[in-house]
């Protein structure tokens, strides 16, 4: 029944989902005309929120991008590819196929998204050139619903943020330790459930056999990818390719990202993108060798760098006309002590849907919840994740974040997005009676 339905809601989003880049203008549209309707704004101000909000968000922007650069860069290195190919052997059925996929697309969202984003398209094809007639779209879509893992993990926006000094709920909030959100036993226990919600949802969901396979080539052949040999001859090249000074300035990165946390330091963006940057240079073993991965990694980040600032400005008319706090707090007024987290949860979700980034989506609703979590003598942290629990939620169903990895497979977001709503749909629940349990 669940692999008939799967099959139809494919079917029905191929025919009918447009671009992810139109759903953003749609979506953006969509926002003006709610702000006019619901807050009584006029489409002059709307417009004036929504230029206003347009570049808010760049130096998040860029951290993100980092995160996922860097993620590429440490992914793109021969052995990581050798290793994926190894693990791609054991599956012997097609479910198994893609729930490995997804298990091992959720273990490497735990150690950083843009990492994910690369070894589950990496992944999913290197098993599709084993068996090939699985369906390589619900093998994406397998690697994609991973990301409903990503605020238990260790580059989680959220939870880093709060934890970061300077963050702009510091003085209500405090510092919030990563032992109080990501560590803390609640969310394992959330994390652990998500993990087997899902793999239950693809054995439901899949075919014993493909009918048909789609697999297109794209614009890097990552797993494929044959360097020549360079002539290494001038005094240049000598420097471009040389370990040494690799090693010298990864290891002085490396030292810094040690020494912050023996200071007493925790996990942050920052820290992330230091740990992995210098990690790729050492391990890519020249600076032109980093460089020329940066340069590769690129055509993953364009479509993000184009649609980021359209959601920026999606968040800025959520902010300004009062949207956001209408949704948020037409879940709180019903809320008590243990209802607040659940109605959190499904508030971040649908805010996400209209601004798909934990970060700046912290940045308009953090405040709201953070207020009534704090008259109901819920803790922030709770709060916290429960905001980062529902933004990861609806990346299931919302195409932003699956720009990277559709780049890397060649696939649009019709081919995925059907197996990834019925999914999606039974983390949802399962999440919600979750936190009803733990929280």
């Amino acid at each position: 029944m669940f692999n008939k339905l799967a099959n139809a809601m494919s079917t029905f989003v191929k025919r009918f989902l447009p671009d992810a880049f139109v759903i953003a203008i749609v979506l953006t549209l969509l926002t003006m005309i709610l702000g006019m309707v619901v807050e009584g704004k006029n489409l002059s101000e709307m417009i004036g929120f929504w230029g206003g909000g347009f570049w808010t968000f760049l130096a998040f922007a860029m951290q993100m991008a980092l995160v996922l650069v860097t993620g590429i860069v440490l992914a793109d290195i021969p052995i990581v590819h050798k290793v994926l190919d190894k693990i791609a052997s054991l599956p012997k059925t097609h479910t198994q196929a893609y729930i490995m996929t997804f298990l091992i697309s959720a273990a490497a969202y735990y150690i950083n998204w843009g990492l994910a984003v690369v070894v589950g398209a990496i992944f999913a094809r290197a098993i599709h050139k084993r068996m090939k007639n699985l369906n390589f779209p619900l093998l994406i879509a397998a690697a994609y619903v991973a990301t409903a893992t990503f605020p238990g993990g260790l580059s989680s926006s959220i939870p880093l943020l709060i934890a970061t000094p300077g963050h702009f709920l510091e003085d209500t909030i405090g510092l919030i330790p990563t032992s109080e959100t990501i560590f803390h036993s609640s969310n394992v226990i959330i994390l652990i459930g998500i993990i087997l919600t899902t793999v239950i949802s693809i054995k439901l969901i899949s075919p014993k056999e493909a009918k048909e396979t789609v697999i297109v080539e794209t614009v890097k052949e990552m797993e494929e990818k044959i360097e020549p040999k360079e002539i290494i001859s001038t005094p240049a090249q000598k420097i471009e390719n040389s370990f040494v000074l690799a090693l010298l300035i990864g290891a002085a990165g490396l030292f810094f990202v040690i020494s912050h946390f023996v200071s007493g330091g925790g996990l942050n963006l920052n820290i992330i993108n230091m740990a992995f940057l210098s990690l790729g240079i050492i391990l890519h073993g020249s600076p032109i060798k980093v460089a020329n991965a940066f340069k590769e990694a690129g055509f993953v980040v364009t479509p993000i760098m184009l649609q980021f600032p359209f959601y920026a400005g999606i968040m800025g008319m959520l902010s300004g006309s009062g949207l956001a706090a209408t949704m948020a707090t037409g879940f709180v007024a019903f809320a008590t002590v243990k209802t607040l987290p659940v109605f959190t949860y499904w508030a971040s979700g649908l805010v996400n849907i209209l601004a798909p980034s934990a970060g700046g989506q912290w940045g308009i609703q953090g405040p709201i919840q953070i207020q009534a979590g704090l008259e109901l003598g819920v803790k922030p942290s709770v709060i916290a994740m429960s905001v980062a629990w529902g933004d990861a939620w609806t990346n299931t169903i919302q195409p932003f974040w699956a720009l990277p990895i559709l780049s890397l497979a060649g696939l649009k977001i019709r081919d995925i997005m059907g197996y990834c709503i019925i999914i999606g749909f039974s983390i949802g629940i399962v999440t919600s009676i979750l936190m009803l349990l733990v929280y």
